[in-house]
Order: structure tokens, then sequence, then C-alpha cells
């Protein structure tokens, strides 16, 4: 009897999997869902940080995740999707994963924009197979929680990050360590 419900649930398992794996989204209101919330995201963005209006308009290219969730206890995930702009245009949707293990706990979700400063940092970031963020991005941050610092307007860095809109209980929001991979939404 406990074979049989091993083997029912290993089975069971097995083929909700399988069937999992098949709702990749094609059809679906995906595409229109994360579009609306590109588009809410950089009117908050644009309206409570106005000097992000000047690096949109001097970058290649903007990926906007517009909501990446977080959780750790001892162990840490986050997750979120967006869509790849260049000018008005959504050209792509990626999601965002990461993960990291150390003294943590807590849970909080934030926005966060990608601005590709030269051509060439976008075609890496799209050329790319899953393309993961490193220490060389330089983050622009609300440390007064008025504006964003006014020198990440002329800055040199490629890669501009933007994070923004945290709500939780965990102490601060890195995208270091985070995996970028285009997805069909």
């Amino acid at each position: 009897m406990t074979l049989l419900s091993r083997r029912s649930f290993a089975l069971s398992a097995l083929a909700t999997t399988t069937l999992s794996a098949c709702g990749n989204g094609i059809g679906g209101n995906g595409a229109a869902q994360i579009d609306a919330r590109v588009d809410s995201t950089l009117s908050f963005m644009y309206n409570n940080y106005p000097g992000t209006r000047d690096l949109a308009n001097k970058a290649s290219g903007m990926l906007v995740m517009p909501v990446v969730t977080e959780a750790g206890l001892g162990l840490g995930a986050s997750f979120g999707r967006g869509a790849l702009k260049v000018g008005q245009t959504t050209v792509d949707y990626y999601s965002s994963t990461a993960g990291s293990a150390g003294l943590q706990i807590g849970a909080q979700q934030y926005s966060t924009v990608l601005f590709f400063m030269t051509q060439d940092a976008l075609m890496d970031f799209r050329r790319a197979n899953g393309w993961a963020a490193g220490a060389d991005i330089e983050y622009a941050l609300n440390d007064t929680g008025e504006t964003l610092r006014a020198e990440t307007t002329t800055s040199l860095s490629p890669v501009i990050a933007v994070v923004f809109a945290q709500a939780g209980f965990r102490a601060g929001a890195t995208i270091e360590g985070t995996k970028y991979t285009r997805i069909i939404p």
C-alpha cells in the first residue's frame, strides 16, 4: 500500500510539472499586463524622481521591472517580470531571478529600472543568453527620500540601476547577482 501511494504521488508530481511547463502564456494577456505595469511604473518614477527623465532621454534602452518580490529566511530569492524598452517601444520581455544565502530575514517588493547608457551595453544585454547584473552597475539611489543624486545623470557608467518604491520589512535592495532571461509572457 505504501509503495503504491509513493508511486502515485511521484507520477502525480511528474504529471503536474509537465503540464505546468506547457502553460507558457502564448496567446494570453501576459504581455498586456506587463506593458500596463511598465507604463505605470515609468509614470511613477518620472513623477517622483524627475532626474530619471533625463536618464531615459540619454539611454539607448531601459529594462523596467515593475515589481520584484524578494524574500529571505537564511536563504533568499527574488523574482520579477518586466519589459525592455527602446525609445517608446517594448522590444522584449524579461524575468529576473536571484538567490542569496546568509544572515537575512524578511520580505520586500520594489521596482527597478536599468538604463543602458551605451548602444554596446544594450547590445551585450540583448545578445546574452541570461545576462547577470554585476558589480559594474552604478546605482542611483534616493538617499534623502526626495530626489536622486544629480551626478547619476552625468555618469560614464554603461548601465545605471534605479531601485525605488520599496515596500516591506527587509533592509536594502540590490540587483547584483540578478539574472535576466528573455521570456514569452
